[in-house]
């Protein structure tokens, strides 16, 4: 051994370190400049909307002349500067500009909106205080165009970047951390949610296995997280349940990736919760998560009942040429009844008499058995995409689901509701298992989250799993949601037969 080895090689390791160092804050540097962008682009949008809105409302109250020779000095830095920098000022304090926010959810709407609000309140305020005759019109104008453009160009830019994810655009590389099952379970919702753009890479576990039993490569154990960060361009880490034995060993993981940026989630083993029904509340340095009790009780209560008897009632009005009309062509062309009734189970197990415009062959219920060989449709469904028992005109209702107007009587009498899981037939019911009984808590529905997700192209789990998750967290934004959401799902006619 020469003399200063030790010397020497501890020199070479802080040279090692150091290397890794900058390496790490290279690779820090660039994430955050890639987050400044995205950030750097909302608002640049938001500008250019701000400030056109307030040329907009000015050319609105004082004349499209403006642009020549009316646009007063006083005008311009209204128009100009005081507008555009303090409405984005007060967004910016508000987190419009957070990257937490600008992915899903309401937040970032609601950010927004708040911003705004705040600066309607703050310049009504100063011209009291400073006695400034600010024109009403153009305070109107402004707010009138300016907040629903903001809002707008938010849920366009949101479309556009789910519709490019979707493609397989946009990608955001994903190393999952955790129990093979709990790591198969984050990887599926993944993969089935495209729109959110994240991309599973690989697994990280400790268990010596080489893929998990959802077929997931396994990179290496969860203390390999780091070189695996360092060695890939992996962007963010999600740990599952049984990623760490204890909590500090979280916080020693989470010291290590400090310096290269990486973002990091957390996936708690809650699944199909709503953001609603959860909050979190540091507590004695735990963050708790707070879940409030499923809402199946609340779908039941006057408030929903209200709003579909006032719903229903004016859909009817609407949708009585049409019912008419199409009744009429039903009765011509084979001279058979026009309304067909079948049992269906209600809220608790509750049966009743299901409407709907007839779109079949009169002994359509007696022709099924000798098609139960061609089923098509998911679980205890009978669904076929061509069944031959449809009529011409049948044909035409089933694509814009025009047979199912009669079911707004149903809904008006209280046997169903605008909103809800589909009547299910007896003989189904009979194959629930204890999960899928949870579909009955509420009343049955005329459109649901299952109709505006993919209809019969849906698989029976996914069908479940949605109406379930519907009844857990019901709430009437929600139910108004859906219903903006049928009208697409309807014309769109995708998965309808």
């Amino acid at each position: 051994m020469f003399p200063g080895g030790n010397l020497y090689v501890t020199a070479l390791d802080e040279r090692v370190y150091a290397a890794h160092q900058r390496f790490s804050r290279t690779l820090g540097r660039s994430a955050r400049h890639s987050a400044a962008v995205r950030q750097a682009g909302v608002a640049l949008l938001d500008a250019l909307i701000i400030t056109a809105t307030a040329l907009a409302a000015y050319a609105g109250r004082f004349g499209l002349s403006f642009l020549n020779d009316h646009l007063t000095v006083e005008g311009s830095v209204w128009v100009y500067y005081a507008v555009p920098s303090v409405w984005m000022a007060l967004l910016a304090a508000c987190g419009a500009y957070s990257l937490h926010h600008l992915q899903t959810g309401m937040v970032e709407y609601q950010r927004v909106a708040l911003g705004s609000g705040l600066f309607a309140g703050a310049v009504g305020i100063a011209c009291f205080l400073a006695k400034y005759d600010l024109s009403r019109g153009f305070f109107v104008l402004l707010f009138t165009i300016g907040v629903p453009a903001l809002l707008l160009s938010r849920l366009a830019r949101r479309r556009t970047l789910s519709h490019l994810r979707i493609r397989g655009q946009l990608q955001t590389s994903v190393l999952v951390a955790g129990s093979p099952s709990h790591v198969d379970e984050v990887a599926r919702v993944l993969r089935r949610e495209k729109w959110l753009g994240y991309q599973v890479v690989g697994a990280v576990t400790s268990a010596s296995i080489e893929e998990t039993p959802a077929g997931l490569p396994v990179l290496g154990r969860v203390s390999d997280v780091v070189d695996l960060v360092t060695d890939s361009s992996v962007d963010t880490v999600i740990f599952a349940e049984g990623s760490f034995p204890d909590s500090q060993h979280f916080k020693r993981m989470a010291w290590e990736l400090e310096d290269l940026d990486v973002q990091m989630i957390v996936a708690p083993a809650l699944t199909d919760i709503s953001s609603q029904r959860l909050s979190s509340r540091p507590v004695a340095g735990l963050p708790l998560v707070y879940v409030e009790q499923p809402q199946a009780v609340a779908a039941g209560r006057w408030s929903k009942r209200a709003f579909d008897i006032i719903g229903s009632g004016l859909l009817l009005l609407v949708a009585a040429p049409i019912i008419a009309v199409v009744a009429l062509a039903v009765k011509l062309e084979d001279r058979g009844p026009v309304f067909f009734k079948q049992t269906r189970v209600g809220r608790r197990g509750e049966e009743f008499q299901c409407l709907k415009i007839r779109s079949m062959v009169v002994d359509a219920e007696a022709r099924k058995a000798e098609l139960e060989a061609q089923n098509e449709g998911a679980g205890v469904l009978f669904k076929m995409a061509k069944d031959p028992r449809i009529t011409k005109v049948g044909h035409v209702i089933r694509r814009f689901s025009i047979d199912e107007l009669p079911q707004l009587w149903n809904v008006f009498r209280g046997d169903m509701s605008l909103v809800g899981p589909r009547p299910a037939l007896p003989k189904e019911v009979a194959q629930y298992d204890s999960d899928t009984v949870r579909r009955l808590d509420v009343l049955p529905g005329l459109t649901g989250l299952w109709q505006v997700s993919g209809r019969s192209n849906l698989s029976w789990e996914e069908t479940v799993r949605l109406d379930v998750y519907y009844v857990d967290n019901w709430s009437i934004m929600q139910d108004l949601t859906i219903l903006m959401k049928t009208a697409r799902a309807v014309f769109g006619s995708d998965g309808a037969y």
